[in-house]
C-alpha cells in the first residue's frame, strides 16, 4: 500500500481531477466534438444555472425543481429506513421472522426500482404516493440488509451477558444489537440514500409534475443541453452532501465505538 496522503495532499489532488475535467470538457467544446448546441462550454452550463435560479423553466425555477424533488426524496428514504432497519434488527434476532420475511424480500429486492413506475402511477398518479413507493423500493433494500447482517455478526458474549441480566428479546435487540450493529446500519443507510436518490430522479424522468428531472426532460425535448446539465449537476451536488453528511455520522459513531 501507499503511503497515506494528509489533508492538504488530497484537497490538491481532488481541485487537480477537477482542473482536468473542466479543461476537458472545455477543450471538447471548444473545438466542438459535437455541435455546441449539444456540448456547451461549462461557463455557458453556470450562466444557465443562474438565470435558472430567477427565472422560472416548466413552471419552477431551479431551487423550486430541486425542493419538490428533495420532499419527494425525504418521505420514500425516511420510510425505508424506519422501517428497514428495525425489520432488519428483529430477523437477525427472532429467526422465524426471518423465515417468514426472507423470501418474499429476495424475490422482490432483485427488481429495479424503475420497474416500479407504472405500478405507482397507476396506484398514486405524480402526487406524493408515487414517487415515494419508488423511493422506497430502492433504498429499503439496503436498510434492511446492512441492519440484518449488524446484528447476525454480533459477537455471541455481549448478548449472553445481557440475558444472564435478565434482558428480554425486546430489551436485547434495542440494548445490544442496534448499539453493536450502528456502523452497519449506517453503511446501509448511505448506500439506500445514493439508491433512493436515483430511484427519484429515474421516476421524475417519467412520471412527475415537478422536480429536476422533469425540469431535465423538458430541457431536452427544448434541445437546451445546458438545462440537462444544470439538473445533472443539481442532482449531483445534493447526493454528494447527503454522502458527506453519512459519512460524517459513520465517522463519530466508529469514534465513539473506539474503531
Amino acid at each position: 500500500m501507499g503511503e497515506k496522503l494528509d489533508r492538504n495532499q488530497l484537497i490538491w489532488l481532488s481541485a487537480m481531477g477537477l482542473l482536468i475535467f473542466f479543461g476537458l470538457w472545455t477543450l471538447a467544446a471548444w473545438v466542438e466534438l459535437a455541435p455546441r448546441k449539444f456540448l456547451p462550454l461549462p461557463w455557458e452550463v453556470v450562466e444557465r444555472g443562474l438565470g435558472l435560479v430567477t427565472k422560472p423553466f416548466s413552471g419552477q425555477t431551479l431551487q423550486g425543481h430541486l425542493g419538490a424533488s428533495i420532499e419527494r426524496y425525504l418521505r420514500g428514504f425516511v420510510l425505508a429506513a424506519l422501517i428497514g432497519v428495525p425489520l432488519g434488527l428483529l430477523m437477525g434476532w427472532y429467526r422465524l421472522l426471518d423465515h417468514i420475511v426472507t423470501p418474499l424480500f429476495d424475490s422482490l429486492r432483485f427488481i429495479a426500482p424503475i420497474a416500479w413506475v407504472p405500478f405507482a402511477a397507476l396506484w398514486f398518479g405524480t402526487g406524493i404516493g408515487g414517487p415515494t413507493m419508488i423511493i422506497f423500493a430502492g433504498a429499503f433494500p439496503p436498510c434492511l440488509i446492512n441492519a440484518y447482517r449488524g446484528a447476525r455478526f454480533v459477537e455471541k458474549k455481549y448478548i449472553e451477558a445481557a440475558q444472564v441480566y435478565g434482558a428480554s428479546g425486546p430489551r436485547v435487540v434495542y440494548e445490544v444489537l442496534l448499539p453493536a450493529s450502528l456502523p452497519s446500519i449506517i453503511a446501509g443507510l448511505r448506500i439506500g440514500a445514493g439508491a433512493g436518490w436515483q430511484s427519484l430522479i429515474g421516476a421524475e424522468l417519467i412520471a412527475a409534475n415537478t422536480g429536476i428531472g422533469l425540469m431535465m426532460v423538458r430541457g431536452q425535448g427544448a434541445l437546451d443541453t445546458s438545462i440537462v446539465m444544470v439538473g445533472m449537476i443539481a442532482v449531483g451536488v445534493f447526493g454528494l452532501i447527503v454522502d458527506v453528511a453519512l459519512r460524517g455520522v459513520e465517522s463519530w459513531v466508529n469514534r465513539k465505538q473506539g474503531r
